[in-house]
């Protein structure tokens, strides 16, 4: 008698449990996914593999053939690989199994996003300890075999030197033996193939060498050349990491966790992955806040440097929001969160500062062209030569010694370093100044704009005016005005519900935001709108008010038409940061949904000759786009959920922070300090990027121009082809590193202004 497993076959077993392995693998990587609005679900993966602009290549072509797979881009600097499935029943698991079988590992992100980068870097320096040791060592027999040495006594210390050599390739070249055999494996080659080739080849050939008594052996070229590449290896890791040096210390400043007040006052400590919107968290002294929330018990001196960029403590309390990353100075605060640590500001600051690289813009299209072609080429190249050599002398030593040379010499890294290293720096260098970028792209066309679009309201004036008259005639009306301010993020709004002061909010049917108008709902049974004057007046008693009247208005279907009148204030540096783009030759006009009255006030204050007043989001398009058809790029400036469609419909475009989620969605970059001075900063910085890119091009062209022909002639041996393939690589992040001293916000924008001033002065004429 047998039990009821009995009959089952081993295999059967095994095949079981690698299905049940591979059932749970996938359950646990789609645990990480977030789902986005429309349906697709977004991964992001780590893979401390990634190394090179041909690494960029493979991945995104053969990860872009998986069914469900809708984007993917790969971040070379933090080693991430960011992929779009176009929804929840495309299995992540097919990815990684993809990106497994070409020959990197994929693992869910880390909570510390530099972990593995740390223990490819220690793997890198100790390879490079073997390395030095033995290439100090066999090039001192080296001496001595070239010094006289013959016969039995050479071929002793060539000898002594393969016993020294072939374990140090061993376990030094493994980092470039693992990889090139991980893409071979994969069907395709990157620049670790013909490295590989190369260390082999040279140690081959003086293993040939010393068992025949040859004259000569090569293993201190091989266990030098080795010795390079990790130098420049390792020096390389060292920049990318001090070029992500902002994205990792921002990862630094997020709490992990928070104390949860739950019922009877019992606090319990929850992970930042548990938090949820609703929750009541308390924030002692001393703690970071762990995500977006508003303070509903307490008073606090709080540290909002991380935010906007100011040193100065603001003492905030109850009814104040908070966002993530502000860290509380005094007392202890109840908080009550807002949104999940995944979507908080702290994360959307994050997310932009990685994606800095991964912009598709032009000079990274001609860099993935490069690094595509690189790899076969090389390989012909190298072969060219062997055949040429041999054709020419027919000494089989020489010609492999050429193609080793021709192999090593010829490098894709500083083409695939030219762009994105100088893109991360970017980020990092505005990051430092409260300015995020979207990705790298946006540096692109930043640097092309000519011309400058401002909404008015939350942009050249601050983001919450002032109410100077709200004559209400009953509780009850405030009431309803509060209940609709209270959801709306529009800057009147804001001022309405501060003028209004706490009070409670009624029970709201129906709620919609008309874009350009107002917000509206329904209150027992009856329609309630809080707007547009003449949006308003469309469901009150009586006529709207005269053209011109500036404020914010509320009525309720049949009631008196109720207008609070506001008063804007100009940001202090608005006319400076007008003057400075003027200064560049870039021309400004503002496009507004306000009043002409107002809008005429404040152009005038600004010295702004272009305005146009009651402009609703299709009339803005419409200029953006006028503007293009002229062949101007146009900068687009707002902060309103009205004004996204505009930002997205710029050449580039910028909000502040207190903007709109939508509105911060849509603009290509956000300043958190409450000053204009960041426009004119990014623009000098952009043209100062794009300066650098090009020449990063230059530098790598310029490299193999002259590098590739010496190597072909033979003019240059395997020991030297290495050392100018490290520096070429390192002299390319040294040139980006220029950025991270790049001058304050308050340098003017003239000096580095390039191309010719007069175009950009008829260009502003022509707008």
């Amino acid at each position: 008698m047998t039990c009821c497993g009995g009959n089952v076959a081993p295999e059967q077993v095994a095949g079981t449990s690698r299905e049940l392995s591979r059932i749970a693998r996938a359950e646990e990587l789609s645990r990480r996914g977030v789902v986005q609005a429309d349906g697709s679900v977004h991964f992001t993966l780590s893979s401390p593999s990634i190394h090179c602009g041909g690494c960029i290549s493979i991945i995104e072509r053969n990860l872009a053939k998986v069914p469900g797979v809708r984007e993917v881009r790969v971040n070379l600097t933090l080693k991430r690989i960011s992929v779009l499935l176009e929804n929840a029943e495309v299995s992540i698991l097919d990815v990684v199994e993809e990106l497994e079988s070409l020959g990197y590992q994929a693992y869910p992100l880390d909570d510390l996003p530099d972990a593995a980068n740390k223990k490819a870097a220690s793997e890198l320096l100790r390879a490079l300890a073997v390395a030095g040791f033995a290439a100090m060592n066999v090039m001192l027999l080296s001496v001595s075999a070239w010094s006289g040495a013959d016969g039995a006594t050479r071929d002793l210390f060539h000898l002594i030197s393969a016993l020294i050599a072939i374990p140090a390739v061993a376990y030094s070249g493994r980092i470039f033996f693992r990889s090139a055999w991980s893409a071979l494996r994969g069907g395709h080659l990157n620049m670790d193939v013909p490295i590989s080739l190369a260390v082999l080849l040279a140690v081959g050939m003086s293993l040939y060498e010393t068992l025949n008594h040859g004259e000569e052996a090569y293993f201190d070229a091989a266990v030098s050349l080795l010795f390079f590449l990790l130098i420049g290896r390792y020096l390389d890791q060292m920049m990318r990491d001090r070029a992500r040096n902002a994205v990792i210390g921002l990862s630094r400043l997020a709490a992990k966790g928070a104390n949860i007040i739950g019922a009877g006052g019992k606090l319990e400590y929850h992970d930042i992955d548990e938090i949820e919107p609703g929750m009541l968290l308390r924030i002692l002294p001393g703690e970071r806040v762990p995500v977006d929330g508003v303070i509903v018990k307490g008073t606090s001196d709080l540290d909002l440097s991380l935010v906007t960029g100011e040193n100065q403590p603001a003492a905030l309390g109850v009814g104040d929001a908070l966002q993530a990353g502000t860290y509380n100075l005094t007392g202890p605060l109840e908080l009550q969160a807002t949104r999940p640590a995944s979507k908080s500001f702290l994360a959307e600051v994050s997310g932009m500062l990685a994606a800095a690289e991964q912009g598709r813009g032009h000079y990274m299209r001609i860099a993935d062209r490069m690094a595509q072609i690189y790899a076969p080429a090389v390989h012909l190249l190298a072969l060219a030569a062997f055949i040429v050599w041999m054709i020419v002398h027919g000494d089989w030593h020489q010609s492999l010694y050429v193609a080793i040379s021709v192999l090593i010499i010829t490098c894709p890294c500083a083409l695939g370093l030219a762009v994105p290293v100088v893109h991360v720096v970017a980020a990092a260098r505005l990051f430092e100044e409260g300015i995020l970028v979207r990705d790298g792209s946006a540096l692109e066309r930043m640097a092309e704009i000519d011309h400058a679009v401002f909404d008015k309201t939350g942009t050249l004036t601050h983001a919450v005016p002032k109410i100077v008259s709200a004559p209400f005639s009953t509780v009850r009306e405030e009431q309803m005005a509060y209940s609709l301010a209270s959801l709306s993020s529009h800057p009147a709004s804001r001022s309405l519900v501060r003028h209004l002061g706490e009070r409670a909010v009624l029970p709201l049917d129906d709620v919609r935001e008309a874009a350009g108008c107002g917000i509206e709902a329904v209150l027992e049974g009856r329609r309630v709108r809080l707007g547009n004057d003449a949006w308003v007046a469309e469901i009150a008693k009586g006529d709207a008010l005269a053209r011109g009247a500036t404020g914010i208005s509320f009525a309720e279907d049949g009631g008196a038409l109720i207008h609070c009148e506001i008063r804007e204030r100009l940001r202090d540096d608005a006319a400076a940061a007008i003057g400075e783009l003027a200064a560049g030759g870039i021309g400004a006009e503002m496009l507004s949904g306000d009043k002409p009255k107002p809008v005429e006030a404040i152009a005038e204050e600004l010295g702004l000759d272009k305005w146009a007043a009651e402009q609703k989001p299709v009339d803005k398009i419409a200029r953006i786009n006028l503007l293009k058809e002229q062949g101007i790029h146009p900068l687009m400036i707002g902060d309103g959920l009205n004004d996204a469609p505009c930002l997205a419909a710029g050449h580039a475009s910028m909000a502040p922070a207190s903007a709109s989620d939508i509105g911060r969605a849509a603009a290509d970059f956000v300043f958190t300090r409450d000053s204009l001075d960041a426009i004119p900063f990014t623009f000098r910085l952009s043209r100062f990027a794009g300066r650098l890119v090009r020449q990063n091009f230059g530098l790598a062209i310029l490299y193999n121009c002259i590098a590739v022909p010496l190597a072909f002639f033979g003019f240059v041996t395997p020991l030297f082809a290495a050392i100018a393939m490290s520096l070429s690589s390192i002299v390319v992040v040294t040139n980006s590193l220029r950025l991270s001293r790049f001058g304050s916000r308050k340098q003017p924008v003239r000096e580095v202004e390039t191309g010719n001033p007069a175009q950009h002065g008829a260009r502003r004429q022509a707008a």
